[in-house]
């Protein structure tokens, strides 16, 4: 039996399970302190969508982090990107000479990841690299580097785990495509 969302009663296809999610953010921690041995490493998390996979991933994290949270906007209330990639909230601390791990909750058209990668290299970061829960190579609109993807996924509309359809369902514990 399909879970059904609370403000509908849409059934869910569970994609990717709550310990699946789990399992590969511990291993998404461990590559990236791999990567960055002994720094400290300044998480900028992008909003709303990737709120929970910034805790877990933080939570499985050795050694010193901070972080700080952007918003951006390319979707409004539909279901496909607008393509105009609005900046809604900036962050409250500088870059200069820090370790810059972007966490993004999917990586779609490429279109929002990439004008980010831009704003933040242009504020002088030591080093910068993306983590994404999900991505989607199929809608890729622009060439983006992503350093650290938790599962590549077909091109589906999912949600949970952060990810949203007009502001609902961020709260499920797995990743599901509306039935």
């Amino acid at each position: 039996m399909l879970p059904s969302l609370a403000m509908n009663a849409t059934p869910v296809e569970i994609l990717i399970s709550s310990p699946e999610i789990q399992q590969r953010i511990r291993e998404l921690a461990a590559e990236i302190r791999r990567d960055l041995p002994g720094e400290d490493i300044h998480f900028i998390c992008v909003l709303k969508g990737a709120f929970l996979f910034l805790a877990d991933l933080v939570r499985a994290m050795d050694g010193g982090v901070t972080m700080d949270f952007m918003a951006m906007s390319s979707y409004g209330a539909g279901t496909t990107s607008s393509g105009e990639v609005r900046l809604v909230k900036d962050l409250d601390a500088g870059l200069e000479g820090r370790h810059v791990v972007i966490v993004e909750d999917i990586v779609d058209t490429g279109l929002t990841l990439h004008y980010l990668q831009d704003i933040l290299r242009a504020r002088g970061p030591k080093s910068l690299r993306t983590a994404c829960l999900l991505s989607k190579p199929s809608r890729r609109q622009v060439d983006v580097q992503v350093e650290y993807v938790g599962f590549t996924i077909e091109d589906r509309f999912v949600v949970g785990f952060g990810l949203d359809y007009d502001e609902h369902h961020r709260n499920l514990p797995f990743i599901g495509v509306i039935a």
